[in-house]
């Protein structure tokens, strides 16, 4: 009867202590524990660095429509019609004015007025007259230096529309380990000056995040789910332009007899741009960085 008793007493206690576990607590999200340098006297700062560097930069596009009687024959007239241009801004560089091009094309059918007198299109395969054929030329100007020539090239070449320049700047690996750098120097400046406003000494580094999330403060509670930073932490942000105006321009060059050339070829467009030169001037770009740096305090 004893021993009875004692295995129902185990039973139960093995029993409780089961449901005992499945009762404890869910373990707190890893995020709101705090790591093991916060448990010691520290300062935790976030460095900040911005610069403006001319845009490096431009592209643009053209495009030339032919027509003919096949699509064939309207391609061939588009690839005439840009091979001069080609020729011309390749003489520029391959590595520094880059092209490329693509092709679209479409029917154009017979036409007829309704009774409202509105001018339709008969779309049948048996009622097209002519195709359209459309050249897109996407220019790339890796050399900022040559982008007014090659801007003043492609209009030369009288395409039916073409787009306004855009400029972006692509930084080296030089200007953004500059700007984390920079960003690293700030941070001890504004974490030496914290301290010493506070009463206390900078001590020794404990942490260099270069993702900034050391310096987050959902590290020691929750951020609000529409907490958002603009910056991050070695990204390198391109934000808005700011147009510097050039000086006039100088006056244009004497004509040149343009009987002289091919219509269309490369000398000839070169001849024509001349003629017409054009102010582009590449706009200032901000280039934003932070870092994060952990201090110990004394």
């Amino acid at each position: 009867m004893r021993k009875l008793m004692l295995l129902t007493v185990i039973a139960g206690l093995g029993l409780a202590s089961a449901a005992a576990a499945q009762t404890v607590a869910p373990q707190a999200s890893p995020y709101d524990r705090a790591p093991w340098w916060m448990k010691e006297s520290v300062i935790t700062q976030t460095g900040y660095v911005f610069t403006e560097i001319p845009a490096n930069r431009a592209n643009f596009s053209a495009t030339f429509l032919t027509v003919a009687d096949t699509a064939e024959k309207a391609q061939n007239l588009a690839i005439a019609q840009t091979k001069g241009l080609n020729q011309a801004l390749d003489k520029l560089g391959k590595d520094k004015v880059r092209i490329s091009t693509s092709f679209s094309m479409r029917a154009l059918y017979e036409q007829y007025r309704d009774k409202n007198g509105n001018r339709i299109e008969d779309q049948r395969g048996d009622k097209i007259e002519k195709y359209q054929v459309s050249l897109n030329l996407v220019v790339e100007v890796r050399d900022t230096a040559l982008l007014e020539r090659a801007y003043a090239l492609v209009l030369a070449a009288a395409p039916t529309s073409s787009t306004p320049i855009n400029f972006n700047l692509q930084p080296d690996n030089e200007t953004n380990t500059w700007l984390y750098t920079e960003a690293v120097k700030d941070a001890h400046t504004r974490a030496l000056q914290s301290a010493t406003a506070a009463g206390g000494k900078l001590g020794g580094i404990k942490v260099i995040d270069p993702t900034g999330r050391a310096c987050e403060t959902d590290i020691l509670a929750r951020a609000p789910d529409s907490a958002w930073d603009n910056t991050s932490a070695q990204e390198v942000m391109v934000t808005g332009s700011r147009i510097a105006y050039a000086a006039p321009p100088p006056p244009p060059p004497a004509p040149v007899a343009m009987a002289n050339y091919e219509a269309g070829s490369a000398d000839y467009l070169e001849a024509k741009a001349l003629q017409n030169p054009f102010i582009q001037t590449p706009p200032l770009q901000r280039l934003e960085a932070k870092a994060c740096v952990v201090y110990g305090l004394n």
